[in-house]
C-alpha cells in the first residue's frame, strides 16, 4: 500500500467499520428488521421445530407464527442498544492490526472485530435481549407453545434458554449484517461517502 501511512489505514479501517456497525444496527433494530430479513430471520430453536411441523399439520401453525414473530422483535428491541458498543470497540482497535485487515480478505475486518469483540458484547447484550423478552413475555409464550405442543403429541417437551438463543441469533444477524456493509465498501469505496475510506479502499481497490 504504498502511499497509505499507518495512520491513514488505521483511520481508514476504523470508519469502515464504524459504519458498516451502525448501517447493521440501524438496519436490524426496527420493525421487520430480522422477521422481514431472509438473511438473518430468526427460526423457532432447533429443539421447537419437530413440534412446530406437528402444530402446523394439526391447523394450530398460528401458536409457531406468534412465537417465531416474538423471537424476532425481541432481537429487533435489543439490537439498537448494540450502537454505543460497537463505536467503542472499533474505537480500541490497534494499530497493530489495522494494515494487516485492510490487506486481508473481504471480511477480514469483520472476522477480526467478531473475533475480538464477541465475548463482550455477548455479555453485554445478553441482559438488554432478557429485558426484551420479558416485556413481549416470552418465556409465557414459549410455554404455551411448548404445551400446546404436548397436547398433540410432543411428548419430549425440551428446555430452551430462550434469551441466549435470542442473543446468539442476534449476535450472528448483526456480524453478518457488518459483514455484507464491509463488502460493499471495498467494493465501491467512493459510494462510501467518505474521505479516509475512499482514499485507502481506493488504493486497494485499484491494485487489486
Amino acid at each position: 500500500m504504498e502511499g497509505i501511512t499507518r495512520t491513514d489505514a488505521t483511520a481508514a479501517l476504523k470508519a469502515a467499520l464504524e459504519k458498516g456497525s451502525l448501517s447493521a444496527v440501524a438496519n436490524l433494530g426496527r420493525i421487520d428488521g430480522f422477521l422481514g430479513n431472509p438473511l438473518v430471520h430468526i427460526p423457532l430453536p432447533e429443539s421447537a421445530q419437530r413440534a412446530e411441523r406437528l402444530m402446523r399439520r394439526v391447523g394450530m401453525g398460528h401458536y409457531a407464527d406468534e412465537l417465531v414473530v416474538t423471537l424476532n422483535r425481541a432481537a429487533e428491541a435489543a439490537v439498537p442498544e448494540a450502537k454505543a458498543l460497537f463505536v467503542q470497540s472499533v474505537k480500541k482497535m490497534t494499530v497493530q492490526d489495522a494494515k494487516g485487515i485492510l490487506t486481508g480478505g473481504e471480511t477480514a475486518g469483520t472476522d477480526y472485530f467478531r473475533r475480538t469483540t464477541r465475548t463482550d458484547l455477548h455479555r453485554r447484550f445478553l441482559p438488554i435481549v432478557e429485558k426484551a423478552t420479558a416485556r413481549v413475555q416470552l418465556a409465557q409464550k414459549y410455554d404455551q407453545y411448548a404445551d400446546k405442543a404436548v397436547a398433540v403429541g410432543m411428548l419430549n417437551k425440551e428446555d430452551a434458554d430462550l434469551d441466549e438463543y435470542v442473543t446468539q441469533k442476534a449476535l450472528d444477524g448483526l456480524y453478518l449484517m457488518v459483514a455484507e456493509e464491509e463488502k460493499k465498501i471495498r467494493k465501491d469505496p467512493v459510494s462510501a461517502g467518505s474521505a479516509i475510506i475512499r482514499k485507502v479502499f481506493g488504493v486497494l481497490s485499484s491494485s487489486r
